[in-house]
């Protein structure tokens, strides 16, 4: 669960330093533009910014019963970060599952990837699709929930 965090941590603490070494030389401006800056990297790189992540089997299951797509993805991953932002508010319709936060989740993605944990990885109707396009996946989610 710790290394969801790095990459956000790594942001803040970086930019933090890059904006107290800006205001030393006397760039007020440009030291909270950075801090500004890295903020808002560590807070869309972080799991916040993403659905409440659910356990892998309790996702497959309730894609069995209600037919919404499991999208497996981890923290960090920019590919993962354009689904999300593709999708918009409907990211909420899907199960998101961290692959990081759930060893089952990894598994699940090793199995449909040749052994590569490969994200975001999206199941629909029990069949994995390695990286698909916004749009395909927004035409897989219910129009509402």
């Amino acid at each position: 669960m710790r290394r969801t965090w790095v990459l956000p941590t790594l942001s803040v603490l970086c930019g933090s330093g890059l904006a107290a070494v800006l205001t030393v030389k006397g760039d007020v401006g440009a030291a909270a533009l950075t801090l500004l800056v890295s903020g808002l990297l560590a807070g869309v790189n972080s799991p916040l910014f993403f659905p409440k992540p659910i356990g892998a089997l309790e996702a497959q299951r309730r894609s069995a019963a209600d037919g919404r797509p499991v999208v497996y993805w981890r923290p960090g991953c920019p590919y993962c970060l354009r689904l999300r932002f593709g999708l918009g508010r409907g990211a909420r319709r899907a199960y998101w599952v961290d692959i990081w936060r759930d060893p089952a989740g990894a598994a699940a993605v090793r199995a449909a990837n040749d052994g590569d944990e490969t994200v975001p990885t999206v199941v629909v109707a029990g069949r994995p699709h390695v990286n698909p396009g916004a749009a395909w996946v927004r035409s897989q989610l219910p129009r509402s929930g």
